[in-house]
C-alpha cells in the first residue's frame, strides 16, 4: 500500500519508519490528524491515549467525529479505522485520562516518539520530564483555539515560542524545574482571537494543520536521523 511513498522516499525508509513505534497523547483536532498522517505514511506500530467519547461539538475538527461514532471510546473508534487503513498496524489503546499515578501504563511500552496533544498542563509538564528522563523524542503541541492562520504555525522550540498563552504557562512551568534541554513543539505566532467565551473557539484548518505538520517532523527526522 505504501507504493507511491516508495517513489519518492526509497524502500529503506519505508522500513524505518515501519520499524519506529509512537505514542500519541490526545486524539482530538491535532492529535487525530498526527495518527491519520503517521498511519497513511508507514508508522506500523502507533499507541494511542485519550479517555474522552466522540462528541458532537467534535464534528468540526476531529476526523473521527461522525453521527455514527458520537458517544463512542475515541480510542477504539481510531482503532478500528486505523486498522481499516493499515490491518497490519499494531495499535495500543489506552483508555485514560493520563496523569502521574497511572502514566507507569503508557512508560512500559518502548516508544521512540511521543506526541503531546492532550489539553492538561499538568500532564504536559509530566510528559517532557519523563521523555527527558527516558530519552524519547517528544514534540508538544500548543494552544491552536482561536486561531485563524494557519500559515502561522511552526515547529520550534519552546525558547522561541510567542503569541501563545499556554506556551507561555508551560515555559514557565519548565523554567520552575530547572529544565534547560530544547524542547520541540508546535506553535502558532498568531494573536489569540478575543472571543469573550470560556470555551475557546476553533477553526478546523488550524489544529489540522498542526497534526500533520507534527506528522511531517517526526517522518523527516526518523529518515534524517537514520541515515
Amino acid at each position: 500500500m505504501f507504493e507511491r511513498l516508495e517513489r519518492v522516499i526509497g524502500i529503506d525508509n519505508i522500513n524505518k519508519i515501519k520499524n519506529k513505534t509512537i505514542a500519541i497523547i490526545g486524539v482530538g483536532g491535532v492529535g487525530g490528524y498526527v495518527i491519520e498522517t503517521l498511519v497513511r505514511n508507514g508508522i506500523n506500530n502507533i499507541i494511542i491515549v485519550d479517555k474522552d467519547v466522540v462528541d458532537i461539538t467534535n464534528k468540526n475538527r476531529q476526523i473521527i467525529a461522525l453521527d455514527t461514532t458520537i458517544n463512542k471510546s475515541k480510542v477504539e473508534v481510531f482503532k478500528e479505522r486505523i486498522l481499516s487503513i493499515n490491518k497490519e498496524c499494531n495499535v495500543i489503546t489506552l483508555n485514560m485520562f493520563l496523569n502521574e499515578e497511572n502514566k507507569k501504563e503508557l512508560f512500559k511500552y518502548d516508544i521512540d516518539y511521543l506526541v503531546d496533544a492532550c489539553d492538561t498542563v499538568q500532564t504536559k509538564i509530566m510528559l517532557i520530564r519523563e521523555c527527558l528522563d527516558r530519552n524519547i523524542k517528544i514534540i508538544s503541541s500548543m494552544g491552536t483555539g482561536n486561531k485563524l492562520d494557519p500559515k502561522k504555525l511552526e515547529i520550534t522550540t519552546l525558547k522561541k515560542t510567542s503569541y501563545d498563552p499556554l506556551a507561555k504557562v508551560i515555559r514557565h512551568e519548565i523554567n520552575k524545574l530547572n529544565i534547560t534541554d530544547d524542547i520541540f513543539v508546535l506553535s502558532s505566532k498568531e494573536e489569540i482571537i478575543k472571543t469573550h467565551t470560556r470555551a475557546p473557539g476553533s477553526y478546523s484548518v488550524v489544529p489540522n494543520t498542526a497534526g500533520i505538520l507534527i506528522a511531517d517532523y517526526i517522518i523527516k527526522d526518523i529518515i534524517k536521523t537514520e541515515d
